[in-house]
């Protein structure tokens, strides 16, 4: 995968026809859709439709579910990430994530951040590189007097901060974030907003949530799953967030935004 320059507005990833299933159980049915460079788009829907299963196709976290199965197409600047040959361990250098709860390592902070940089061979300045980081997550200046303590001596909100941190570490082109304030207060959820704000001007974010409002707040494009009558996971609508939550053009779609289902 070669990091290039693109127009602000054109795509990053591509899903074509994606199909997902868990041994016989099939997660997700006929996918497609485009995302944009540099915005937010927001994966919403009911429990069980197979957003964080979207989600993890993307880095390909599914491949290390048994039973699993894929068809169809994920392209990463055009270049589709299941081709044989394609190295997921590479794939997760382009793709970061961020996951439900707050899962720092058992080590220090700074060593938290530099753990990504170490293990692919970064020949650059580490402490300038994990300093950048820090301050891109908004944690420089409440943790710079105690990067040699345990990241498990922080507080929640700054667990999730670090782990965006570390994420951002090894400059990935798309962050994944799945549910990344479920586990948050309102404080602690509101500085993860503001902070997701200022990062889609370096990132692409995708992120599973199902608060309703956050996903109104933060989000530039949203999602729309629902689950068929087989109970695979569907695409309902795809758009422009102000369009899906003003004037969406499914029923299904609007009962789940107004709470009438869901």
């Amino acid at each position: 995968m070669q990091n290039s320059n693109y127009l602000y507005n054109s795509n990053i990833l591509e899903v074509k026809n994606l199909n997902v299933w868990y041994r016989a159980f099939q997660a997700l049915k006929e996918i497609s859709l485009s995302i944009p460079r540099h915005h937010v788009i927001a994966c919403i829907g009911p429990s069980g439709c197979g957003k964080s299963t979207f989600l993890r196709c993307f880095n390909r976290m599914n491949d290390l579910i048994p039973g699993t199965r894929i068809s169809g197409q994920v392209l990463l600047d055009g270049q589709d990430i299941y081709n044989s040959g394609v190295d997921p361990t590479e794939i997760r250098t382009h793709i970061g994530m961020v996951f439900q709860k707050p899962n720092p390592f058992p080590k220090s902070i700074f060593d938290n951040v530099a753990f990504g940089l170490r293990i692919n061979g970064f020949k650059g300045n580490i402490k300038e590189a994990v300093e950048s980081s820090l301050r891109r997550a908004a944690l420089w200046d409440e943790v710079k007097d105690r990067l040699n303590k345990s990241a498990l001596t922080l507080s929640g909100g700054q667990q999730q901060r670090l782990c965006i941190a570390r994420a951002i570490a090894i400059q990935p082109a798309v962050i994944l974030m799945d549910e990344p304030c479920s586990a948050l207060d309102p404080v602690a959820t509101l500085k993860i907003e503001d902070l997701i704000a200022i990062l889609k001007e370096e990132y692409t974010i995708v992120i599973v949530t199902h608060n309703i409002q956050q996903a109104a707040r933060v989000s530039d494009y949203t999602a729309f799953f629902t689950m068929a009558d087989d109970r695979s996971g569907i695409l309902v609508e795809f758009g422009k967030t102000n369009e899906i939550f003003s004037n969406p053009k499914d029923k299904r779609t609007e009962d789940y935004i107004t709470g009438r289902f869901g």
